[in-house]
């Protein structure tokens, strides 16, 4: 990490930058606005950072406004082969940067590893797409008459991204806004600003090599406030905001009120179906994955099961043997599969969930708890835990940011998908079965109303070809692939009289 990311706690680092340019603003007492880092996986800090002053936002925006000039100017091509570098210095530098993804933010090692994958892979994702940024011909109506639709760069993207994927959201996002010609800034979560600083670093002798204009890639600091300069900005032509719910409505309304473009990928409550036609010994390790990876802090993470009454007792028990053999500890020990959560706030979140099944008649599977002694110093280590419950209880309606799973029984396949879509969210979703009437309804129009369904695999990673996002009060927002890439761009369709007379369209005749 020393070679990406200097860590003495000592210092303080600068929270703002340009892309090579790194500062932050003198003033003549900062100390109550500095950032501290601390690790969930053993309380200690790493580093302390300077957040971004509105004079260092503004700094910003005006570097980002001069490099769209020249940016937008550079072949896609070329703008995918600064990328494709950048792709190529993240190979480098992976075992560093998903060692430190891993200790600031809480998840394993080998889901911090995956996250830089997750940047790696989207980086070759897009040095293909810099050469498809494809527009339509269309006939006209008008004789030597022509028309087609094409795509310009749109501006300045805004990048909003949670503690829970540090890296990788912003890449799904950047990667491809970069060689769609725009500029980026990027907002970091201010529990994991350490992992963006160490991006920004890593990527610098690429933009210096390149000749890449100062200001392409952009880096500010901060808590709430920062992320409200970037959606109240009519500067910023798109803001693309990954967290919860409560933010993206902020964000949105915001953006909105200056008719702006936003970009929401919000909260999940994502639940997998099992019926009587499934493959026991396929669902259950995908279910404990979904339940319990990244310590039930992904957007994706499976929090309820939804299992068919002829079944339901045998999944129940074997889902209790296989949180048996789930092990708790660092993250930065790979023979664990469940580290902290990010901080006493969200184990205080948990707790408060716990206690509200309880009063609801809820009974544990799997019991609950927090866990102390050595190993578990930083007070955010918890039990992942398995609770009956009813699908209208309002624990169950939000979602909560923890190893929590809820257990619900149906008996028709149709009430299961109602019970399914039943909540206010819709992310992801999956079914485990055999029988292929099942999977195709649950894949069709009365099926799932997720933005991502699945068969026979769990809900959560998500591969980058696919667009990601979801649907009701997830955001309706489409990252990563496929077709994603639009919305970093601007549709203009274009009509080109090629003959010696004006016709008009629809038959209307104009004579002077």
């Amino acid at each position: 990490m020393q070679s990406i990311l200097p860590l003495p706690t000592q210092s303080v680092k600068p929270g703002t930058s340009t892309g090579q340019q790194f500062w932050h603003s003198a003033t003549t007492d900062r100390s109550e606005k500095i950032i501290d880092s601390f690790s969930p996986a053993d309380g200690q800090l790493i580093a302390r950072v300077y957040p971004s002053t509105r004079s260092d936002y503004d700094r910003v925006i005006e570097t980002a406004q001069a490099a769209f000039q020249e940016w937008r100017l550079v072949p896609a091509p070329r703008r995918g082969e600064v990328v494709r570098q950048m792709g190529e210095q993240f190979r480098q530098y992976k075992r560093e940067l998903g060692t430190l993804v891993s200790y600031e933010m809480g998840k394993s090692l080998q889901e911090g590893l995956g996250e830089v994958q997750e940047i790696i892979d989207i980086c070759d994702f897009a040095v293909g797409l810099s050469r498809q940024l494809y527009g339509l011909a269309m006939h006209s109506e008008r004789p030597a008459h022509r028309m087609m639709e094409q795509w310009h760069p749109l501006g300045l993207v805004g990048i909003i991204s949670a503690f829970n994927f540090p890296v990788a959201v912003w890449s799904w996002n950047a990667m491809i806004a970069w060689v769609c010609g725009d500029v980026c800034i990027w907002k970091p979560s201010e529990k994991t600003p350490l992992t963006a600083l160490a991006c920004q670093q890593i990527i610098t002798e690429v933009l210096r090599n390149n000749d890449v204009p100062e200001g392409v890639s952009c880096l500010i600091t901060g808590g709430r406030e920062a992320g409200e300069w970037l959606a109240r900005d009519p500067r910023i032509a798109l803001v693309s905001a990954t967290g919860s719910t409560r933010m993206g409505k902020a964000v949105a309304e915001a953006v909105a009120g200056r008719l702006g473009r936003s970009l929401l990928e919000l909260g999940g409550n994502n639940a997998i179906i099992v019926t009587e036609h499934a493959d026991l010994d396929l669902a259950i390790p995908a279910i404990v994955f979904g339940a319990v990876g990244t310590a039930g802090q992904r957007c994706t993470t499976t929090r309820r099961l939804i299992v068919q009454d002829t079944v339901y007792d045998d999944v129940k028990k074997r889902l209790a043997n296989a949180y048996a053999q789930v092990r708790i500890g660092s993250p930065l020990d790979e023979s664990y599969h469940v580290g902290p959560l990010i901080d006493r706030q969200a184990v205080q979140g948990y707790q408060a969930a716990v206690q509200e099944i309880r009063s609801a008649g809820g009974r544990f599977v799997v019991e609950p708890g927090v866990l102390d002694g050595p190993g578990f110093e930083s007070g955010c280590y918890v039990r992942p835990c398995i609770a009956e419950a009813e699908n209208h209880w309002p624990v169950v309606q939000r979602e909560t940011f923890a190893p929590i799973l809820y257990l619900i029984r149906y008996t028709t396949l149709d009430e299961a998908i109602e019970l399914q879509n039943g909540v206010p969210q819709g992310l992801s979703s999956a079914i485990f079965t055999l029988n292929l009437r099942e999977a195709e309804r649950f894949l069709s129009v009365v099926g799932s109303d997720c933005g991502i369904a699945n068969v026979n695999i769990g809900t959560s990673g998500a591969e980058i070809g696919g667009a990601f996002g979801g649907e009701k009060e997830t955001g309706g927002g489409r990252e990563s692939g496929s077709d994603a890439w639009k919305a970093y761009m601007r549709r203009q369709t274009n009509t080109i009289n090629y003959g010696t007379t004006l016709p008009l369209a629809q038959g209307i005749t104009f004579e002077l």
